[in-house]
């Protein structure tokens, strides 16, 4: 999605209304070729504080060698929350189509050790070619899906081609499609269209998504309502007994915050926020977990360095009662984290990142509160606020105040989390839907 992003201006510069859509697609692959220098060299900059960029290049360039059978089914998620929003799919993939092989494509690497956290060696993993003509042939002809699911918003006019070239039937899942990003879209309408058209099936988070895909060139015909698969998620039957004994390393009689998937200068308000509520609500234990590893260690020292007590997940030690802070500095342990809190707060929302998944908290039934800035998550954010199951705030200030109040109230918190998870569960049926879409994509013998 960023490259077509990136190309927008070039190929609206180009293009013209009696030209051949197949220009602009030259022109959008020309575009990547002088920019792939600098996506190089950005790489080696992010592998300074994150050393897995740095691994596994070829991948990024279709040279895969996956422990793969005869038969494949490709799914693609670019990151950790697209690869949480595939889990129950690629579950149902793995028990009805047991004579398939399953590979999982991410573009980073924390989406990649989300994957082996969650699958092991039940799914293959490679990293997804860029769109490149020549990465993207030999990635297919190395892997030769009989069937290819992309996830929400990742749209590559270079792929999606090769997938219809190859006759490689290609689902678009758990779709979504914001205001601003249709505005950049209809930038370079015709390259869309010819994009959109590639694919078998789109399923629409929600009707606004499903419109907006329309409006890009998507035929009505083949767009449809699935619902959103982030209700999906099952909560595990032991992260009840597991939540358990984190608490009782946190402190059972503490009053528990989670910070969760924060973004730089998030920290900050938030440590700051966190003073605030403590002098309200004494001995209160902030558990912070930053959304990218890279960011561990740093949090971890700004925490330090204001004088707060802190302690990392990966030490493996229980809090004592002068800790003030809980880095959760480990992958796929999110859940467990909010299972244990009495309060969950929800990142990327007091800066302007768009927010993250607030299904989550809502689901094992603990209150949610989320920032202004939830862009990417405004059909759920507006659902949980209307059910009375999240508390969205405009300010540091206002997450005082709201924070404060619900650790103050047992009976509030019990009383919220209980409709968070009544929203959860009223709004399931994405998954049997997409599979639907799946088995008509594949052989009649194919399932089990």
């Amino acid at each position: 999605m960023r490259a077509l992003e990136m190309s927008a201006l070039l190929c609206a510069m180009l293009s013209r209304n009696n030209q051949q859509v197949s220009v602009l697609r030259l022109a959008y692959t020309f575009l990547l070729y002088l920019l792939a220098p600098f996506v190089l060299l950005r790489l080696v900059w992010r592998g300074l504080r994150a050393p897995a960029y740095l691994r596994r290049w070829p991948e990024r360039f279709g040279y895969i060698e996956p422990p793969l059978g005869e038969r494949v089914i490709w799914l693609h998620a670019v990151s950790v929350g697209e690869a949480q929003a595939a889990e129950p799919v690629i579950r149902a993939l793995l028990e009805r189509y047991p004579a398939y092989s399953i590979l999982v494509t991410t573009v980073t690497p924390t989406g990649s050790a989300h994957v082996a956290s969650m699958f092991g060696d039940d799914v293959a993993h490679v990293y997804a070619p860029y769109d490149l003509p020549g990465a993207v042939s030999r990635f297919l002809d190395r892997v030769q899906p009989q069937l290819a699911i992309v996830m929400e918003t990742e749209l590559w006019p270079n792929l999606f081609h090769g997938c219809q070239r190859n006759g490689i039937p290609l689902l678009l899942i758990n779709a979504r499609l914001s205001q601003k990003s249709e505005r950049g879209y209809l930038r370079v309408s015709s390259l869309v269209s010819q994009t959109l058209g590639c694919v078998e099936r789109i399923a629409a988070q929600g009707k606004q998504d499903a419109a907006r895909f329309i409006r890009l060139g998507a035929d009505p015909g083949r767009v449809m309502v699935s619902g959103n698969l982030k209700f999906e998620q099952r909560i595990p039957p032991s992260l009840v007994e597991r939540a358990e004994v984190m608490r009782r390393e946190w402190g059972v009689q503490r009053a528990v915050l989670v910070a969760a998937s924060t973004h730089e200068g998030e920290d900050e308000l938030l440590l700051d926020a966190f003073g605030d509520v403590r002098r309200e609500v004494d001995n209160c234990l902030l558990v912070l977990v930053p959304r990218h590893p890279e960011r561990f260690e740093s949090v971890a020292d700004l925490c330090r360095s204001r004088g707060l007590n802190t302690v990392l997940r990966s030490q493996r030690v229980p809090c004592a009662a002068e800790t003030d802070v809980f880095v959760g500095d480990s992958m796929g342990e999110l859940l467990l984290f909010y299972a244990a809190a009495d309060v969950a707060f929800v990142g990327g929302s007091l800066v302007r990142h768009g927010g993250h998944n607030l299904l989550e908290p809502a689901a094992v039934g603990i209150p949610v509160v989320t920032g202004p800035h939830v862009f990417n998550f405004t059909d759920i954010c507006n659902l949980l606020v209307t059910e009375g199951a999240c508390e969205q705030v405009d300010s540091p200030a206002e997450l005082v105040r709201s924070v404060t109040h619900l650790l103050q109230d047992a009976n509030l918190r019990h009383d919220i989390g209980e409709r968070g998870r009544r929203v959860v569960e009223r709004n399931r049926g994405a998954l049997e839907t997409v599979m639907g879409l799946i088995e008509q994509n594949l052989p009649p013998d194919a399932a089990r």
